[in-house]
């Protein structure tokens, strides 16, 4: 077979593969909605169970990535991807590394769980004590996901590491599917709330089975179905002790920046989430005191949590994938010094991400009054106070996409401290801004909450622009606001558009079409959708928006419409593959949904193979490569005023030939 035909197919197999993964999200995405869709109209969007269900089942993931996140992320996967080229596919490190690791979560789960009732405590403010009962109930429930999200995450990057990249994608969806069917079991069985309301006093073990219990079934499904593609590796993995020699304590010592970024960012989201109780509880104390009328219009953290799933949605689809595409071209132009490259490859990213944000941001402003409504659980009122709650959000998605973008810079220049920065900064702001917002009238927390993530996520790029600057000189700043003041027109227009398709389907009406049932909202969204995004095409041409291209032809790849054209400026892709730095994500305000993303624990892309036939020296160019460097090289990391060459995680670790390991005694041998 020739080259040329070589080279096609090994590019046409990436492309499948890269859609199957793109039809995974996406299929997830869709799924992790109707599941939203459900719970709203299971227990009702504003009502105290689901304000307390949601608490309790966003702390299990939230305690994962502060306790172990950014080890599993920042230590663990560069250990097991390096450990994945031994002669043995690192069949004994990887078993001793999972033994350790499971170990460790079975005992930090079963000491949180056990702490249920203290961690409610410190996570939510205001509770009655029979509301607190019901929290603490749904913890036991739910706190036994940190295990199994750490396992998840654990098998992802075994899978990874051997270029198994599909099963990790499609699995969240079993977790939707079991958690759907929890839901609409509960549906079936004890109806709707708003035709049979769902209260504490009516509250028994049933429904505390078929909302939360599923919910952790589902994560534990999520969990058991990767275990079905590791066993097909056939790595023989088994439980194996003897920990001395792994590398572990001197790679946790060099990611301690990464840690500590987590750490930061879970602890202010943590302390947030605690403020954002209060208006839950005070709606309870008025049903108690019979004022529903005032009860009615006080939002709590589940009309934040599923604002949050909303604004969220640009960022995820678009803005992710964009960025994982220009890392690669932004960490070569990094290890070659070249200042220009990584400019160029950062206004670009910005510019062509935009495209997709700005619309989003805009198509979610414009849109929020029928999105509330179809979420809203049939409680027109629940629909007003998320519509309003998204409306805020809404505007700042470009700038949390931008945000993203700029920290790809400073993980491609392997510096972790700048972002801990960045991250410090946000979080005292976080942190002082919501202990203040605890004075605000009840009926304005949830509000003022979303202003402050909105500030946040314009200050945040601030911030970021502050670093860059000092690291690149400039941005390439005229160019990007040009982009972005006539992306800004043609959105505008957009909006314009949609608002007027919504005034003639009755949506600034409250007893208009939009608002008069849940599938009429639908209906809305389907139909005013496409007329937006119409309108928009329309004018990015009329406005001579040149990015609408750079941003679909990398999208059009990975939807495996044909091979992926190169990006506008990029430099060619080098014969052999150049060395991912692995970052970790978890930890980066402004980040304020609770919702488990697999994504956040997917590893760089497969290694390609030497493309020569020359015999190739250890040092030679032409040489293997692999994602870290080899024992003791150098980092490829410049140093600057205030940083020194930071080396990458898991350097001195041992990954000789199989059994020669002198911390790992051969079978049946003892050490002396």
């Amino acid at each position: 077979m020739s080259e040329a035909k070589t080279t096609q197919s090994v590019q046409s197999g990436e492309a499948r593969s890269s859609a199957i993964m793109a039809a995974g999200t996406l299929v997830s995405r869709f799924l992790g909605f109707a599941k939203t869709w459900m719970l709203g109209a299971a227990l009702g969007l504003g009502s105290t169970i689901n304000d307390t269900f949601i608490n309790a089942n966003n702390l299990p993931n939230l305690i994962f990535l502060l306790v172990a996140g950014g080890v599993f992320n920042a230590v663990l996967v560069p250990q097991i991807i390096k450990a994945s080229k031994a002669p043995d596919r690192g069949a004994d490190y990887i078993s001793r590394l999972l033994t350790l690791a499971v170990l460790v979560l079975l005992a930090l789960t079963a000491l949180v769980t056990l702490a249920a009732p203290l961690v409610i405590d410190l996570t939510t403010q205001g509770y009655s004590e029979q509301q607190k009962a019901l929290a603490v109930t749904f913890a036991f429930w739910c706190l036994p996901q940190i295990f199994f999200y750490g396992l998840y995450a654990l098998l992802t990057q075994v899978l990874n590491a051997h270029g198994a990249f599909g099963p990790a994608m499609w699995a969240p969806i079993l977790n939707n599917l079991v958690a759907i069917a929890g839901l609409g079991m509960f549906i079936w069985i004890l109806g709707e709330n708003v035709y049979n309301p769902h209260t504490l006093d009516n509250w028994g073990p049933t429904q505390t089975l078929l909302i939360a219990g599923f919910s952790t079934f589902g994560v534990v499904a999520q969990t058991a179905i990767l275990l079905i593609p590791v066993f097909r590796l056939r790595l023989g993995l088994r439980p194996r002790f003897g920990w001395r020699g792994v590398g572990l304590g001197q790679a946790a010592r060099l990611s301690v920046w990464t840690l500590a970024t987590a750490a930061v960012g879970q602890l202010a989201f943590l302390y947030v989430m605690r403020i954002a109780t209060i208006p839950g509880a005070e709606r309870l104390r008025l049903d108690n005191a019979g004022d529903r009328a005032a009860a009615a219009v006080l939002p709590g953290n589940a009309v934040l949590e599923v604002a949050s799933q909303l604004y969220l949605l640009p960022h995820s689809i678009i803005a992710l994938s964009l960025a994982t595409v220009l890392f690669n071209r932004m960490t070569r132009a990094s290890q070659d010094g070249n200042k220009d490259e990584l400019r160029d490859a950062l206004s670009h990213g910005l510019r062509t991400m935009a495209v997709a944000t700005v619309f989003g941001a805009l198509a979610l402003f414009a849109l929020a009054g029928p999105l509330g409504m179809f979420f809203s659980g049939g409680e027109p009122q629940d629909g007003v106070m998320l519509a309003q709650t998204l409306t805020i959000l809404a505007l700042s998605t470009p700038f949390l996409s931008a945000n993203f973008m700029m920290s790809r810079v400073f993980y491609a220049n392997e510096d972790a401290r700048t972002p801990l920065y960045v991250q410090l900064w946000l979080a005292v702001i976080y942190v002082v801004g919501a202990f203040f917002i605890q004075f605000l009238p009840v009926g304005q927390i949830i509000y003022a909450i979303a202003i402050l993530y909105t500030l946040g996520n314009i200050l945040s790029v601030v911030i970021s622009v502050v670093f860059l600057r000092r690291l690149l000189g400039h941005l390439d700043g005229p160019r990007i606001a040009n982009s972005y003041i006539r992306m800004g027109y043609a959105g505008l227009g957009s909006a314009l558009a949609g608002a007027g398709a919504l005034w003639l389907l009755g949506s600034y009406r409250a007893d208009g079409f939009a608002w008069s049932s849940r599938p009429a909202a639908l209906v809305t969204v389907v139909v005013v959708g496409p007329v937006m995004l119409l309108a928009y095409l329309v004018l990015l041409r009329v406005f001579h928006v040149t990015e609408l291209r750079d941003l679909l032809r990398p999208l059009m790849g990975r939807l495996g419409r044909g091979v992926q054209a190169p990006v506008t400026g990029a430099a060619p892709e080098p014969t052999t593959p150049a060395r991912a730095t692995v970052s970790d994500d978890t930890g980066l305000i402004p980040r304020i949904s609770g919702e488990f993303d697999a994504a956040s624990f997917r590893a760089g892309p497969a290694l390609a193979p030497r493309r020569t036939t020359e015999p190739a020296t250890e040092d030679s160019p032409d040489a293997p490569k692999t994602y870290l460097p080899e024992e003791d090289t150098p980092s490829t990391a410049r140093g600057g005023k205030f940083r020194p060459q930071v080396p990458l995680p898991g350097r001195r670790t041992y990954q000789g030939d199989t059994g020669q390991n002198p911390y790992f005694p051969a079978k049946g041998s003892h050490r002396k």
